[in-house]
């Protein structure tokens, strides 16, 4: 696994998705936001995900996802329950996955983070492939962008604590840590 120099993953699915745009800095990455997904929610497989990254998804306004209506978001990437990755958008360029947020002082994290969804729940562990997929990730992205660390690898709820509690209390943070120190 290796990063291309137009900055794609290679060796995974490609899907681009419209909800991005230039960072501020490209060369500033220096952060990496680990996110928990499910649509709807609790349910997994659904593909709804993938559709909403790229801006596909038809939502009934008065069905159970009518907050998605009209929303335009996006992370990097995304680790599905079976380990499948795809990746949405270009790690040089702005995914719109954090929201309003701020680490360590720092406003704006999509300005420089990379976001990672993991198909999951706040409520059940993460799977085996997930982590099998998600590790060399990390290492890779490591190794490519000198502006992170491990230390610089957080939850969204880290960054959002207000509104958000991903990836749960669930995800095994000291597997990943491990693993790519």
């Amino acid at each position: 696994m290796s990063i291309a120099s137009d900055h794609w993953l290679t060796g995974v699915r490609h899907v681009v998705s419209p909800n991005c745009d230039d960072r501020p800095d490209p060369e500033d990455i220096s952060l990496i936001v680990l996110h928990g997904i499910s649509l709807p929610p609790g349910e997994f497989g659904s593909g709804l995900v993938e559709r909403l990254f790229a801006n596909q998804l038809q939502v009934d306004p008065a069905g159970p996802m009518a907050d998605l209506v009209g929303l335009r978001v996006s992370s990097h990437l995304l680790i599905d329950r079976d380990g499948l990755c795809t990746q949405f958008v270009p790690f040089h360029r702005r995914a719109w996955h954090a929201g309003r947020s701020a680490w360590q002082g720092r406003p704006a994290c999509n300005d420089y983070a990379i976001g990672i969804e993991l198909e999951g729940t706040d409520a059940l562990p993460y799977t085996e492939a997930q982590y099998r997929r998600l590790i060399p990730v990390v290492k890779t992205l490591l190794a490519t962008y000198s502006g992170l660390s491990p230390e610089a690898i957080v939850g969204h709820l880290e960054v959002a604590p207000e509104r958000k509690t991903d990836p749960g209390p669930r995800f095994d943070w000291q597997r990943l840590l491990l693993a790519v120190i």
